[in-house]
């Protein structure tokens, strides 16, 4: 199954791999450089922090251009079902919360971000207003209507 993302998501990934090239590899190198100034690189912590840090940005760059060439964007197309890209508004117990539905990569549940592979993402899949969605959760069963979908 593709990775699955949304163009916002997808235009988010662009940025930070732009950054992680143009930016973050010129800083990383000038770190290194002026740490081999400071002589035995055998003890020099700056210098071993520096490589560590830099291993770790060409393993993300590595990530988000996989990422880029290997997922498929989702589109929203239509308001009336559920799917990547929707906003949808629930109520459960007469409180209304708010959820975007995003690929894996992009999810950020404390932000309103669910993602697709979530229970509570998987749930809501291919439903429509006022359908109600059951889902079990470490506190038991939670239930929700769906009351809005943009």
């Amino acid at each position: 199954m593709p990775m699955i993302i949304t163009s916002q998501g997808q235009e988010r990934l662009r940025k930070e791999l732009d950054h992680l090239k143009k930016n973050r590899r010129l800083e990383i190198g000038e770190r290194i450089n002026s740490a081999k100034e400071y002589g035995d690189l055998s003890e020099n912590a700056e210098y071993h922090d520096a490589k560590e840090e830099q291993a770790f940005v060409e393993g993300r760059i590595l990530e988000l251009e996989h990422i880029l060439k290997t997922a498929e964007v989702a589109e929203k197309t239509d308001s009336k079902t559920i799917g990547v890209g929707s906003k949808v508004v629930l109520l459960s117990n007469k409180k209304k919360v708010s959820y975007e539905i995003v690929g894996a990569t992009e999810a950020d549940p404390l932000n309103g971000k669910v993602s697709i592979e979530s229970p509570l993402g998987q749930a809501l899949l291919d439903h429509h207003i006022d359908e109600t969605v059951t889902i079990q959760t470490p506190a038991g069963e939670a239930t929700y209507t769906i009351s809005e979908i943009r």
